[in-house]
């Protein structure tokens, strides 16, 4: 049996050089099929309010809503390591709601590490939920839960300013305790930089190839979302096409009546069939003339 995955594999594979590679996954089946294609870290991420349920942002999911899409996913996982988001407003007003918030995810749904946004602002959480034993993945760059301060979902770090900001966040958030820094949206340079001087690795999502590994959303990924896609996503597959045509042709043949067809059709053995239409006959000769 192969070893799980852990925070200290991932530190490991960093060392090595070795890429790290992360996809989100929202559900039994998907992290069993991502866990089969050997997908090291799945993350629950609270971009399923947008691929998943459909809103326009990150904000409205909730603590409960991680938490169930959470429990799906740790149910199909054997050894891939399961970061869970903390969603908006799950972590900011205090480290103790913080503190249970993480608890949560790791108790009742089975996260092996949680991640939150945030900077600076965020390492004292960060330093507490590490101290009580709980594996926290920071995220830099763009921070879709801070979309509206941000003015949308644009590159961040563009400038000197921002540069250094994201430079030193960065730096504190490692001193904290956290074990890998997602990177959002930032320009190469940068993540180049970052990368080569902390000690933890850094995944990249819009963030050039220098990054320690790499995180794509699943619905992007496998072309399971249609109308925008952002720049920096790949499309290894076409499943909305597949899905479309699978879900035409069901529609044409149950219309013409060629499904379901003998193969799905279940019958009554002869001598149950036989003991049936005497039934039926008996039934029919008491019926009222």
């Amino acid at each position: 049996m192969e070893k799980s995955i852990t925070v200290t594999t991932l530190r490991k594979m960093k060392q090595d050089k070795q890429k790290i590679a992360m996809m989100t996954a929202y559900d039994f089946p998907t992290a069993q099929l991502l866990e089969e294609a050997g997908v090291p870290v799945l993350l629950v991420g609270d971009s399923l309010g947008m691929v998943v349920q459909g809103h326009s942002t990150t904000l409205p999911v909730t603590l409960e809503d991680m938490i169930y899409h959470t429990r799906m996913v740790s149910r199909g996982v054997r050894r891939s390591l399961i970061v869970a988001d903390l969603p908006f407003m799950s972590y900011q007003i205090t480290k103790e709601q913080a503190m249970e918030s993480a608890s949560k995810l790791m108790k009742e749904a089975g996260a092996h590490a949680v991640k939150l946004e945030g900077g600076k602002e965020q390492a004292e959480t960060v330093r507490a939920l590490v101290h009580a034993g709980i594996p926290v993945m920071a995220h830099l760059g763009l921070t879709p839960q801070s979309v509206h301060a941000m003015g949308g979902f644009s590159v961040q770090g563009r400038n000197l300013q921002q540069a250094k900001t994201i430079f030193e966040d960065a730096k504190a958030l490692e001193a904290a305790g956290a074990f890998a820094l997602v990177l959002e949206m930032v320009p190469a340079e940068l993540a180049q930089t970052l990368t080569e001087r902390l000690s933890i690795p850094t995944i990249g999502i819009g963030a050039g190839p220098g990054c320690d590994g790499q995180v794509l959303v699943f619905h992007d990924m496998t072309g399971y979302t249609s109308g925008y896609i952002p720049k920096h996503n790949k499309r290894f597959a076409n499943i909305a096409d597949t899905i479309r045509s699978a879900a035409a042709q069901y529609v044409q043949e149950v219309t013409e009546g060629q499904f379901p067809g003998e193969e799905q059709t279940p019958r009554l053995k002869p001598d149950e069939l036989a003991r049936w239409n005497e039934y039926l006959q008996t039934d029919k000769d008491d019926s009222p003339t």
